[in-house]
C-alpha cells in the first residue's frame, strides 16, 4: 500500500510513499525500546547537543522544508519559513534549559533526611499529529521529549508523509541514535493497536476533540499517560476603550493564520456595543484586503485549505448557519478557481447554537458577536465547550488582565493574538484537552516524578507519616 501527497492548490500528485508494513512496524517498536534503553542513560549534555546540531539543520535547509510545507498543505511560503524557525528556537529553548527543568528538585521534610524528586524518562512515547502545523506541532513534542531521555515514534498526517520523513532525517542528520526518532506510515486504523502495545510507555496528540477522546479511551483501558491538545474556538474580545488600529490589524492576523487553520486562531469575535459598527467596517474592510492565490508567491496572504474535502465541510458549515439565520457580510462562496481555496468570510448574527457559534470553523471564517458590555462579553467568551486560547483587548491593562483572568482558557492573552512560545505553557481546558507542552511544564509531562527518600540516621526508628 502507498501514500500519496496531493498539492492542494492543484490537485497534482507531489509524491507517493510506501505504508510501513505490520514487519516494519514491529521492528521499528523493537528497535525503539532497544534505543530507550540506551538513550535514557546518556548524560543530558549529549541530547542537548544533539538538539542544538538539530536546529543547525532546520536552519541551513529552511528554504527546503519550508517548500515541502507549501507544497503537501498549502501554507504561505513565509509563514512556512517562520514555522521551521520556531522548530529551530525550540530545540535551542530545550537544548539550553533542559538539565534545568529535569535537575532533582530537593524538598524539606524530616531533620535526618533528604527528600527530593527525580524526573526520569518513561520510554517509548507515541505521537499523533496533525497537518495544519506540519512540522511544529511536531518538534514541539519532540525535542523536549528526546531531551529527556524518551524516544518518539510519529503517525502523522497521512496528508504530510514528506514532511513526515523530512522530520526523521533532521534527526538521524543530528546524530541522534536509530530508533530515538521514528516515522511510522500507517492508518488511523492500526493507531489502538500501537497504544495496546506493552512496549509504548506514553503517548500523545493534537487534533480534532473526537480524535482525542478515542486516544484517551483507548491509552486509559491501558493505563498509559496521554496527553490531549485538540480544537479551540477562540474569543477575541474588543471592548470599548480597545486600540482600534492595532485590534483590527491582529484580528485579522488571527483569524487568517495559516489559511485559517489554526486550533489557536481567533474564530469568535465578540465586541461590545459602543465600538461593534466601527470594528466590523475596518475588520470586513482589512479581510477583504487580503490576497488569495498560490501560496508559492510571496505576496499570497491566504492559500488553499490543506484538502478538499475540508473546504466542502467549512462551506457546509457556513451554508447551515447562514440557513439557521445568519448574515454574510464578506465571502461566504467557495472561490471559482482550481484547488481546495475559500474566500475570507466574515458572518453576523449568528443565532445561538449554529456551528460558526458552537463548533470549530477551521478555515478562513469569523464570527463576529454584538455585546452591551464587558460582563456580557466574558459569558459569550466562555459560552463554548472549548477553553483553549482567548484574548481581550483595551487600553487598560489592569482591566485587561482581570479579564483575562474570567477566561474559561488554557492560555489568555492582552492586546496579544494568542501564540505558543517554547517558554511558556501551552493547552487548554474543557474540550480543549489536558496536559501542557512546551516550557518545564512540558518537558515534566512524560517522565515518572519519582520521590526518593534518604534516611541519614539509620540508628533510630523513624516514625512514618504518610
Amino acid at each position: 500500500m502507498s501514500i500519496e501527497s496531493t498539492n492542494p492548490a492543484t490537485g497534482e500528485v507531489v509524491g507517493t510513499f510506501d505504508e510501513t508494513s505490520s514487519g516494519d512496524r514491529e521492528a521499528h517498536l523493537e528497535r525503539a525500546v532497544e534505543t530507550f534503553d540506551e538513550w535514557s542513560e546518556t548524560s543530558i549534555e549529549h541530547r542537548q547537543q544533539l538538539l542544538s546540531a538539530a536546529a543547525d539543520i532546520l536552519r541551513e535547509n529552511s528554504e527546503e522544508y519550508a517548500e515541502l510545507m507549501t507544497e503537501e498543505m498549502g501554507k504561505p511560503i513565509g509563514q512556512a519559513r517562520d514555522e521551521v524557525e520556531k522548530c529551530a528556537w525550540v530545540c535551542d529553548y530545550y537544548a539550553e534549559h533542559a538539565a534545568e527543568h529535569l535537575d532533582d528538585e530537593v524538598i524539606a521534610s524530616e531533620p535526618e533526611a533528604r527528600t527530593l524528586l527525580s524526573y526520569e524518562p518513561l520510554g517509548p512515547i507515541l505521537a499523533i499529529m496533525p497537518w495544519n502545523f506540519p512540522f511544529w506541532q511536531v518538534f514541539r513534542f519532540a525535542a523536549p521529549n528526546l531531551a529527556a531521555g524518551n524516544v518518539g515514534l510519529l503517525k502523522h498526517a497521512s496528508n504530510v508523509p514528506g514532511c513526515a520523513r523530512a522530520i526523521e532525517d533532521v534527526f538521524r542528520e543530528a546524530g541522534f541514535p536509530e530508533g530515538a526518532f521514528t516515522t511510522l506510515l500507517i492508518s488511523s486504523s492500526e493507531i489502538d493497536e500501537v497504544i495496546e502495545d506493552d512496549r509504548i510507555a506514553g503517548v500523545t496528540i493534537t487534533g480534532s476533540d473526537g480524535a482525542g477522546r478515542s486516544v484517551a479511551e483507548t491509552a486509559g483501558s491501558q493505563l498509559k499517560k496521554n496527553v490531549l491538545e485538540l480544537g479551540g474556538s477562540d474569543p477575541f474580545v474588543v471592548l470599548e476603550d480597545a486600540p482600534m488600529d492595532k485590534t483590527v490589524e491582529t484580528a485579522v492576523q488571527a483569524r487568517l493564520i495559516n489559511n485559517g487553520q489554526s486550533c489557536i486562531a481567533a474564530k469568535r469575535f465578540v465586541v461590545v456595543d459602543e465600538v461593534y459598527d466601527e470594528f466590523l467596517e475596518r475588520f470586513v474592510e482589512e479581510m477583504d484586503a487580503q490576497t488569495v492565490g498560490d501560496p508559492m508567491d510571496e505576496e499570497t496572504d491566504i492559500g488553499p485549505q490543506a484538502r478538499e474535502d475540508l473546504a466542502e465541510e467549512l462551506h457546509e458549515q457556513v451554508e447551515e448557519t447562514l440557513d439557521q439565520g445568519g448574515e454574510c457580510r464578506l465571502g461566504g462562496e467557495p472561490m471559482d478557481r482550481d484547488g481546495a481555496f475559500y474566500p475570507p468570510t466574515v458572518l453576523t448574527d449568528v443565532p445561538e447554537n449554529a456551528p460558526a457559534d458552537q463548533e470549530e470553523l477551521f478555515g478562513p471564517v469569523a464570527t463576529v458577536f454584538r455585546v452591551p458590555d464587558e460582563e456580557a462579553a466574558i459569558e459569550k467568551a466562555n459560552d463554548t465547550r472549548f477553553g483553549l486560547g482567548a484574548s481581550v483587548w483595551t487600553e487598560d491593562l489592569e482591566r485587561g488582565e482581570r479579564v483575562a483572568r474570567q477566561f474559561e482558557s488554557g492560555m489568555a492573552f492582552v492586546n496579544e493574538l494568542v501564540k505558543s512560545d517554547p517558554r511558556l505553557p501551552f493547552g487548554g481546558v474543557k474540550d480543549s484537552g489536558y496536559g501542557r507542552e512546551l516550557a518545564r511544564d512540558g518537558i515534566r509531562e512524560f517522565v515518572n516524578r519519582k520521590t526518593i527518600w534518604v534516611q541519614g540516621d539509620a540508628g533510630e526508628e523513624t516514625e512514618m507519616v504518610e
